[in-house]
C-alpha cells in the first residue's frame, strides 16, 4: 500500500511539474511584429497663412475645410501686377492642390496651385505646366521651394 501511495504521490508530482513547464511555455510572450508608429498627417487649419518680405506678399485665407479646401488667395509680388482671387481645392498626402481664380488687368483667370503642408506652413508647388499654361503637366511631379513659405498667423481685419 506504501509502493502504491508512493506512486501515486510521485505521479502526482511528475504530473505538476509538467503543468508548471506547460504553463511557464505557454505564459511567455509571443514574438511580436515591429510596426511602425503611424505618421501624423500635417494639420491644415482655417485660417490665413501669409508671406510678407523683400516687397512680396502672399495671403491664403483658408475659410472652409470640408471634402474641398476653400478660401481666397492674393498675390502682391515685388514688380508684378497683383492677383486677387478664390481657391479651391483638396488636400491630399501633405499636397493641396487647387484652383486659383483670380482677376488680372481686369480679366477673369484660373490657374492650378499646389502647397506642400510642413507644419504650420505651406511650401508653393512648380512645375511643368501644360500647353495652355494653366495646369501642372504632372501634379505629382511638383517641386516645392522654400523660398517663400506662407506661416500661420492671424488673419488682418
Amino acid at each position: 500500500m506504501k509502493k502504491l501511495l508512493f506512486a501515486c504521490f510521485a505521479l502526482s508530482v511528475v504530473a505538476s511539474c509538467k503543468t508548471k513547464e506547460t504553463k511557464e511555455v505557454d505564459s511567455a510572450p509571443e514574438a511580436s511584429e515591429t510596426v511602425a508608429p503611424p505618421q501624423s498627417m500635417p494639420t491644415l487649419e482655417e485660417g490665413c497663412y501669409t508671406y510678407d518680405a523683400n516687397g512680396n506678399h502672399i495671403v491664403l485665407e483658408i475659410t472652409e475645410i470640408n471634402s474641398a479646401v476653400l478660401g481666397n488667395l492674393d498675390y502682391a509680388l515685388k514688380e508684378k501686377d497683383a492677383n486677387k482671387g478664390t481657391f479651391a481645392g483638396v488636400l491630399k498626402d501633405s499636397v493641396l492642390l487647387g484652383s486659383y481664380t483670380f482677376m488680372s488687368e481686369g480679366m477673369e483667370s484660373t490657374r492650378q496651385v499646389a502647397f506642400l503642408v510642413k507644419g504650420d506652413q505651406l511650401i508653393e508647388g512648380f512645375g511643368a505646366l501644360d500647353e495652355t499654361g494653366t495646369e501642372f503637366q504632372d501634379p505629382t511631379s511638383l517641386s516645392f521651394s522654400s523660398s517663400m513659405p506662407l506661416t500661420k498667423t492671424d488673419c488682418e481685419p
